[in-house]
């Protein structure tokens, strides 16, 4: 009983509730109920099981030597607590995870800078009312027709079209 206790991790109701979408809230609450009502139940029991009383069994059961077979099967029987195969795997993938976040935080922050640029280059350009088209070619270099290379409208490939 005491290694099932010990196995009993805090949730963090609060937290996960932020993460549960609308549609999903009726499943959420119905798990929230479910788990409760378990930790109640589990909090409810001793921490170690009553001791079998073996001398009254003796007095009571008629047949002499039935009660020594099942303490002595009862003492022998061990009940193995099954082997945690996952926790390991589980903090690999949490550290992926983590690696991963991590790197896509620098990849935004680096696209930030870069719109951050991109930005600042926008405030600071003349208004589009009062652009020449020599001033538009400047600034946006792609809207520049190659007149030279593409002598006919619309002076541009047509795979680019």
């Amino acid at each position: 009983m005491a290694g099932r206790r010990a196995a009993i991790k805090a949730i963090d109701w609060a937290a996960f509730a932020e993460r549960v979408p609308p549609n999903q809230r009726p499943m959420f609450n119905a798990l929230k109920t479910r788990s409760d009502a378990l930790s109640a139940r589990l909090a409810a029991l001793p921490e170690k099981p009553p001791a079998i009383d073996w001398a009254y069994y003796k007095s009571a059961v008629a047949k002499a030597g039935m009660v020594d077979e099942f303490q002595k099967k009862f003492s022998a029987l061990k009940i193995p607590e099954p082997v945690d195969t996952q926790t390991s795997k589980i903090n690999a993938q949490e550290q992926e995870a983590a690696k991963s976040a991590a790197e896509y935080v620098q990849a935004s922050k680096a696209r930030i800078a870069q719109y951050e640029q991109e930005l600042q280059k926008l405030k600071s350009m003349i208004p589009f009312e009062q652009m020449t088209f020599e001033d538009l070619h400047e600034a946006f270099p792609e809207t520049r027709l190659d007149k030279e290379k593409y002598p006919y409208w619309p002076h541009k490939p047509i795979a680019d079209l």
